[in-house]
């Protein structure tokens, strides 16, 4: 049995802190020349090619980078929930404060419940972005 050395010293990959899985369906949305090529990097190697917003599949994640001036979340929020399975998960990437193109913790907390989502946690997603865990709670429903 053996264990990669990250693995070994307790420290985990980009991939496991996004709870990713080898043949994962994920979708990738917003993406430009800033977002942090290391994180896409451990996800696709650990899950293959991320499909574009223009899928027709159903996804279990969606990786949504954000930032301000990029458009209404509440509205991209929405698109990136119809192809989302029913125990599918959307990571919400954003400039980390002092970055352009923060956003504030507000907007994610005032926009993602009226999408229906709620947050469970953050992680640090490389230098400059942080990344929001969102679900629909327990319970809910798709329309």
């Amino acid at each position: 049995m053996s264990a990669t050395a990250g693995q070994a010293d307790g420290v985990r990959s980009l991939a496991d802190r996004f709870g990713f899985e080898p043949n994962m369906v994920v979708m990738e949305m917003g993406y430009d020349d800033d977002v942090d090529e290391d994180l896409r990097d451990a996800l696709t190697e650990r899950v293959g090619e991320l499909v574009d917003e223009d899928t027709d599949e159903v996804v279990d994640a969606v990786l949504l980078w954000y930032r301000d001036g990029d458009g209404d979340l509440f509205e991209l929020l929405t698109d990136a929930l119809g192809p989302l399975a029913d125990s599918g998960v959307v990571w919400l990437l954003t400039p980390k404060a002092g970055r352009d193109g923060h956003v504030e913790p507000s907007e994610v907390s005032e926009s993602a419940p009226t999408a229906g989502l709620q947050q469970t946690s953050t992680v640090n997603a490389g230098k400059d972005w942080t990344a929001a865990r969102l679900v629909s709670p327990r319970g809910a429903k798709k329309k």
